[in-house]
C-alpha cells in the first residue's frame, strides 16, 4: 500500500476507525508526523485531538534506529538486546535529553489545559511504526491514566510488529503490514517532508 502523503493517510486511517465514531473518545496523536494524520482521523470522526509525546531513542551509531523509547514521565522501553550493549552513562544522557524534548513539545504546543485519558476510549495515532518502542512508551504513559481501552491505528507497520502490540493494546488498527517491510515509513509515502512545530500548533488550534 502507497500513501500520497500524511492527509491522504490519515483520510483512509479515519475509514478503517469509523467503528469508534460514536465512542467517547480522544484521539491521541504522536508529535510530530502524527498530528497530521490524527487531526484529520479527529476531523472525520468528530472526536477531539490530543497528544501524547514519546521520545525514541536512536542507537548512537545509526539514530534512526531504535534501540529505546521514554515516555514524558520518564518511563523507559526498550529493545532489552540492543540496550544490554550500550554505553549505560551514554544510554542515561540520552534518556535525558528526550525527556527534556517531551516537555519541550509539550509547552510549545499546547496552550490548553490537557484532555486526560481518565474513562475514556484512547486512540494512539501515528504515520507509521517500526520498531513498536515508540508506540508501546505511548501505551504505557496513557495506561497510567486508566482510560476504558486503548486502540493503536497507523497506515503501516511491520506484522511481527503489529502482533506483538496486541499483546499491549486493546485494538490494533493497521492499514498494511504485509512483508517484506520497507523498512523506513517514508518508503510506503510519495511525499513525506518533516513536520514542523509550527504546523503541529496550528493543527492543534483548530481543535480548541
Amino acid at each position: 500500500m502507497h500513501f500520497d502523503n500524511r492527509k491522504d493517510a490519515g483520510v483512509r486511517l479515519a475509514k478503517a476507525l469509523a467503528r469508534y465514531d460514536n465512542e467517547d473518545a480522544i484521539i491521541y496523536a504522536l508529535p510530530r508526523g502524527g498530528v497530521v494524520l490524527g487531526a484529520e482521523v479527529a476531523r472525520q470522526l468528530e472526536l477531539p485531538l490530543e497528544l501524547v509525546i514519546p521520545r525514541k531513542i536512536g542507537h548512537p551509531e545509526n539514530p534512526e534506529y531504535a534501540v529505546c523509547a521514554v515516555t514524558e514521565e520518564g518511563d523507559l522501553v526498550c529493545n532489552e538486546e540492543e540496550a544490554s550493549r550500550l554505553d549505560p552513562i551514554w544510554l542515561k544522557g540520552a534518556v535525558k535529553r528526550e525527556q527534556e524534548e517531551t516537555k519541550r513539545r509539550r509547552k510549545a504546543y499546547v496552550g490548553r489545559k490537557r484532555l486526560p485519558a481518565t474513562g475514556k476510549l484512547a486512540v494512539i495515532v501515528d504515520d507509521g511504526i517500526a520498531t513498536g518502542l515508540t508506540m508501546r512508551a505511548a501505551i504505557r504513559s496513557l495506561r497510567k491514566e486508566l482510560p476504558i481501552e486503548i486502540v493503536i491505528a497507523a497506515p503501516i507497520a511491520p506484522h511481527e510488529v503489529v502482533e506483538y502490540l496486541r499483546h499491549e493494546a486493546d485494538d490494533v488498527v493497521v492499514l498494511d503490514d504485509s512483508e517484506p517491510f520497507l523498512g523506513a515509513i517514508g518508503a510506503y509515502y510519495t511525499d513525506f517532508p518533516q513536520v514542523t512545530d509550527a504546523e503541529v500548533t496550528k493543527l492543534l488550534s483548530s481543535f480548541s
